[in-house]
């Protein structure tokens, strides 16, 4: 099954060259673009897509607003949104996350970590361009409320993963660090997920931040 993705962004230039790289990919369709954020939503509603695929500068919404409609904290059943942009400032990286976003890119990113990053979304993980993570992820962590407390204990093992979940790393890579299988690697994930009350690996991430794990 292909992965359904709608693309938004205000440059026809951009829009026509992401949907010719996805295009290509085996596992990956198409099925819609926006020019601004309004009609994303609207797009989305209308399309159900696997995964969007938002810019940040359009007009009449922007993407982290259309993001935050379609999957912030109070939508029932958000869409995986990964956010991609030409600019590298910490608020609009905060402003992505806060509104429910699953991935943060830089356009010059390449077809790789794009590709892999929309894979990421549709399994229900995240990912956040490697040059990003470590620094935003660390001043995001200042600006929150203290930290909420684990529901139950970490194992050592949920700790290790914890750490280089927060230093950005993938789940292969981090099986390949600690001799583990990537199945088990997301079985440490869900659990880290529920003990932490997070929705995906972003989150676990700023948990680790906000409690000095990095």
């Amino acid at each position: 099954m292909s992965i359904r993705v709608l693309i938004a962004d205000d440059q026809p230039i951009v829009r026509t060259g992401l949907t010719m790289l996805l295009d290509a990919q085996p596992d990956i369709e198409v099925v819609g673009a926006a020019a601004d954020g309004r009609e994303a939503v609207r797009l989305a509603l209308q399309l159900r897509p696997d995964v969007g695929l938002f810019d940040i500068r359009m007009p009449l919404m922007d993407g982290i607003e259309a993001t935050r409609r379609l999957a912030g904290p109070d939508v029932t059943e958000p869409l995986p949104i990964v956010v991609i942009t030409t600019f590298d400032l910490d608020e609009y990286v905060h402003g992505a996350l806060k509104a429910g976003a699953r991935g943060f890119l830089l356009k010059d990113a390449g077809p790789a970590l794009l590709t892999q990053a929309i894979h990421a979304a549709a399994d229900g993980d995240a990912l956040i361009a490697p040059s990003v993570t470590v620094r935003l992820l660390a001043a995001f962590a200042r600006a929150q409320t203290p930290p909420r407390q684990p529901t139950e204990p970490l194992t050592a093992r949920e700790e290790e993963v914890l750490v280089l979940v927060a230093q950005g790393r993938t789940n292969n890579e981090i099986a390949n660090e600690l001799h583990i299988t990537p199945s088990t690697v997301k079985a440490h994930l869900a659990s880290l997920m529920r003990k932490l009350g997070a929705r995906n690996r972003v989150e676990v991430a700023m948990w680790a931040h906000e409690t000095s794990r990095i």
